[in-house]
């Protein structure tokens, strides 16, 4: 099982927070400030690394100039709690008190009810005090950091390597992408960091971590990158983390990853451990997306993200042979959002975006990164491919919704099988109607398809992902309305694969299907 901890550090117990598979659905800003600010005064130089081969024998140069820029941060968070915890419904259980004891109030043979324990049963506060590591960016005192390093704080003191102690206030926090904005309330002429263009990292380029782990004080330590773009890891929701065995410890959340050089690319975020400590695989912000967050916090007091309306999957080798594609990059199109902005354009289901507003795209994730990281109303081109040919749209992106879809559940009514040919082999489908949409909890932009009510586990549907509960839409391009739809193009398909447009799970993909039966003579 992979395991994420989240660098927060030390927290009122001294533990590390565990996160396995969390998703972040709501956009949300902390907003102390009124919208309409200027922009940060950042110092960038965003020149590519010189990669000659070349290897320093001492970094002591590039720490003295980056060091300073990184400070430790100490939150504290007043939290409300029972005085007694008797007070507690549970607690007020006969049994439960019976078998935990009722305290020096309450006799066992002769129980007094509700006495009123020493000291009284008023609710009283506690303190949870945190520790974690973030970048000075800016001369007036604007700090980059991880979302979770300052969500929910209600006091934050920040400490510079020179020992300077400074209380500062929180911007706003993006947890969509663990970034936040901190600043320093009174002062100017503070140590900024430079900042470099992460998207011109590669994989081999020295990087050093600077923070506080463990709070023990600044430390360094060193590395390479590993990888560039990881997503689909379950920390964030907008996840396009640098990966990095430099290591990165409790504490470290929020502190500098730089280059050789100096220049800031990334922030420390998480590792993946099986115990809480280092094991080489540590995953960073890029500072291009802590940038771009930044911004928005500062300017508008909130975090505001583009909207493309498509719901895309990865271009996988049967994807590509049958949409016609010459490589297997890009994102192709299950379902166009009704209304929204793709289906206003002309997007269809079944196009393969490969290129956004001049970016080339690689897969889902990084369409959805880029349509997010647009301004909403800026009209962009899209380049598709559709039936094997190249077109360009022009589309208006929109704000993000915060609508969600509904997830299937797992019982149908029995249904019809397919045709005893290997197409669909061990599949069963039905009708829609009101019972069946209820029990699978399918939405009412589904208008049609055929339920598939059983999938024999040993058969090629099943390997392919197919499941009860399933909607099938489309079958090699064909629209499908019922069941009867279902088993009569099923008997017509030839060749060794179908090509399925599926709703399932709140989602609608393309899932490619063998045509031949498994023997299950076995």
């Amino acid at each position: 099982m992979k395991k994420f901890f989240i660098n927060l550090g030390f927290g009122s117990l001294g533990l590390v927070i565990g996160l396995l598979g969390m998703q972040v659905i709501h956009i949300q800003g902390k907003n102390e400030t009124t919208g309409g600010n200027p922009a940060p005064k950042l110092h960038l130089q965003e020149s590519p690394l010189p990669r000659d081969g070349t290897f320093t024998t001492s970094f002591a140069p590039i720490i003295k100039k980056a060091a300073p820029s990184v400070v430790n941060i100490f939150t504290t968070k007043n939290i409300k709690e029972s005085a007694d915890p008797r007070l507690l419904p549970f607690f007020n259980d006969p049994m439960f008190r019976r078998f935990f004891g009722g305290g020096d109030d309450e006799d066992e043979e002769n129980p007094q009810p509700q006495q009123r324990p020493r000291g009284g049963r008023h609710p009283r506060n506690r303190q949870e005090q945190s520790l974690g590591s973030g970048v000075i960016v800016t001369d007036d005192g604007y700090i980059l950091t991880n979302s979770h390093v300052v969500e929910g704080a209600d006091e934050v003191k920040v400490v510079l390597a020179s020992g300077r102690e400074y209380a500062a206030k929180v911007i706003g926090t993006d947890p969509p992408s663990d970034s936040a904005v901190i600043k320093i309330e009174d002062g100017k002429g503070f140590p900024a960091i430079t900042i470099a263009n992460s998207d011109d990292l590669q994989v081999g380029d020295v990087t050093l971590a600077i923070g506080n782990p463990f709070g023990i004080g600044q430390t360094v330590t060193m590395g390479i990158i590993i990888a560039t773009g990881r997503g689909e890891l379950g920390i964030a929701d907008y996840e396009d983390w640098i990966q990095t065995d430099a290591s990165i410890n409790p504490g470290n959340s929020g502190g500098a990853l730089i280059d050789a050089q100096g220049r800031l690319i990334g922030l420390n975020s998480a590792i993946l451990s099986g115990t809480g400590g280092n094991m080489g695989v540590g995953f960073a912000v890029p500072v291009n997306m802590a940038r771009n967050v930044m911004e928005r916090l500062v300017r508008d007091g909130k975090v505001v993200r583009g909207y493309l309306g498509v719901m895309p999957q990865p271009v996988t080798p049967e994807v590509s042979e049958f949409f016609k594609l010459g490589e297997r990059s890009g994102a192709l199109v299950a379902e166009v959002v009704e209304g929204g902005p793709a289906a206003a354009a002309g997007i269809k289901n079944g196009d393969v975006i490969t290129e956004f507003n001049g970016k080339k795209i690689a897969d889902p994730r990084h369409l959805r990164l880029t349509a997010s990281q647009t301004q909403p109303k800026t009209t962009v081109p899209v380049k598709i491919i559709r039936d094997g040919k190249d077109q360009t749209v022009n589309v208006k992106i929109a704000e993000f919704p915060s609508e969600e879809f509904a997830r299937s559940g797992r019982r149908g009514p029995p249904g019809k099988q397919a045709p005893d040919n290997d197409t669909l082999d061990g599949v069963e489908v039905a009708d829609l109607d009101v019972r069946s949409r209820k029990q699978y909890n399918i939405p009412s932009n589904v208008k049609a398809g055929a339920l598939v009510t059983n999938v024999e586990p040993d058969s090629t549907s099943y390997t392919a992902g197919l499941r009860p509960g399933d909607v099938i839409l489309e079958m090699n391009r064909n629209p499908i309305n019922s069941a009867d739809d279902a088993v009569e193009l099923s008997d017509k398909v030839k060749g060794p694969r179908v090509m399925l447009r599926v709703w399932s799970h709140g989602a609608t993909h393309y899932v490619p299907v063998d045509t031949h039966k498994k023997d299950r003579s076995k």
